[in-house]
């Protein structure tokens, strides 16, 4: 009975592949795997022998009291357990919306222009260094677009090719992301509870992988993108305008450090995120000139930016708040995906790496590789067959998760919106990206397998 439950599931997670590369609803997708494979694995305990049983404690329950408390940790504590996460969310996308408001995004933008000049390579440059520390606290899609609608046309204003343009801003985007509390609050929420390992922060992990994955990206991004506009024919200016970045006053400079502000609160003096988010956000708005009105007034603001802050990040709420159930049903399901691949998965962290690099492609269309994708149920496997540090493994699945699927995947919303905008056709995007996303997965995969595999895991453990 195991065999057949597993070959089940595992049918049924390939079902769940599909499903997310046909760009369906990620929410109600998780949340009926997550039904399917709770009937599957708790009938199949229900009907496995006893051995199979007696191996697996996570499947050993007493009576219906036993069977609800299991039903309730998956449907009602999973999701409560993510409390954390979801208010990180919500606060680092309000301070996204300040950054905004307040023009601070723009101004930078705008003085890394000047600073590059008439040499469009220099330009992309320094573009996407900029991008990729104003993502180290900015996420969401609200805050890609805002930004890409000022990026993107004078990339493209330079002669740069739209294709081009959007791969390296996509690119450097990705970048950010490797550095982001949100993010990493997020993701991290896939393998652990903040409790269960407080001494893996993001001071820790940057320090042991983080910079260098952002480096990696950063760099390749550049490079790649100087070798594409070598190659490429020049292509007129583009005409189009961006939303106001005209008439828009710029912030006072002194304000320009306030983006990375949250970001290297965490990482030096592991202070509270959401602490540097409204630290960092109050200053933008009083320093820019934003808080002139009565009381009244100034609250509304700040109401107003939290309210557009939490529709930006509306559809990622709801899949976070299925994917926990997914996350704890897995533990169930394991001991049968133990029983079809436990013999074919990888149990050493350079197979783990090598196999990772090999089948990058595999993180684009929220594929099994992807934690926003199905990648959980992978994770779910992974861990449950071999014992490898939490470090490592948020490293080897970061990769597929920002490089390839933030970075280059066209079901992402951001680049599905940046292809609208630009008008480039998704293969001509894809033919620069996925590239990119190869080149620097593979790096960081080497980088990780230093740095936290091996010899790193001891370290850390």
């Amino acid at each position: 009975m195991e065999y057949v439950v597993g070959v089940l599931l595992l049918l049924s997670f390939f079902g769940l592949a599909f499903y997310c590369i046909k760009g369906h609803n990620l929410m109600i997708g998780f949340l009926m795997i997550t039904v399917l494979w709770t009937v599957l694995s708790l009938g199949g305990a229900a009907l496995a022998s006893d051995s199979f049983i007696a191996a697996n404690k996570v499947l050993q329950w007493e009576g219906s009291k036993g069977l609800f408390a299991i039903l309730n940790k998956i449907f009602q504590s999973a999701p409560e357990g993510w409390g954390t996460t979801l208010v990180n969310v919500c606060w680092g996308a309000w301070f996204g919306r300040v950054l905004m408001e307040t023009g601070i995004a723009s101004t930078l933008i705008r003085k890394t222009v000047e600073l590059g000049g008439d040499k469009p390579i220099v330009t992309v440059a320094l573009l996407n260094i900029v991008t990729a520390l104003i993502f180290t606290a900015m996420t969401g899609a609200g805050p890609v677009i805002a930004i890409g609608v000022i990026v993107l046309p004078i990339l493209m204003s330079l002669g740069i090719p739209k294709a081009i343009a959007m791969f390296s801003f996509m690119g450097s985007v990705a970048a950010g992301i490797y550095l982001n509390p949100v993010n990493f609050a997020q993701y991290r929420a896939f393998f652990i509870k903040p409790e269960e390992m407080p001494d893996f922060t993001l001071g820790w992990y940057a320090s042991h992988f983080g910079y260098v994955a952002l480096g990696i990206m950063l760099v390749a991004t550049t490079v790649l993108a100087a070798i594409f506009i070598k190659k490429s024919k020049t292509s007129r200016a583009w005409a189009a305008q961006t939303r106001g970045t005209a008439e828009q006053k710029n912030a006072p400079l002194y304000t320009l450090i306030l983006p990375i502000v949250p970001v290297v609160l965490k990482i030096w003096l592991d202070f509270s995120v959401i602490g540097g988010f409204v630290i960092a956000g109050f200053l933008a708005l009083v320093l820019c000139g934003k808080f002139k009105g009565s009381f009244k007034e100034n609250c509304q603001l700040v109401n107003k930016l939290y309210y557009d802050g939490v529709v930006d990040t509306a559809p990622l709420v709801g899949f976070l708040l299925t994917l926990p159930m997914f996350n704890q049903v897995a533990s169930y399901a394991s001991p049968f995906f133990k029983v079809i691949l436990g013999s074919v998965m990888p149990t050493s962290e350079i197979v783990v790496c090598i196999a990772f690099a090999v089948l990058l492609c595999m993180g684009l269309f929220r594929g099994p590789m992807t934690l926003v994708g199905c990648g959980a149920a992978t994770l779910g496997v992974l861990q449950n067959v071999a014992h490898f540090s939490v470090p490592f493994l948020y490293a080897v699945f970061a990769i597929p998760t920002i490089t390839v699927n933030i970075g280059c995947c066209i079901t992402q919303s951001w680049v599905a919106w940046g292809l609208a905008y630009t008008k480039v056709e998704s293969k001509d995007f894809l033919k620069l990206s996925i590239p990119n996303a190869y080149v620097t997965g593979v790096l960081q995969y080497v980088a990780a397998f230093i740095m936290i595999g091996g010899l790193g895991a001891a370290w850390f453990l």
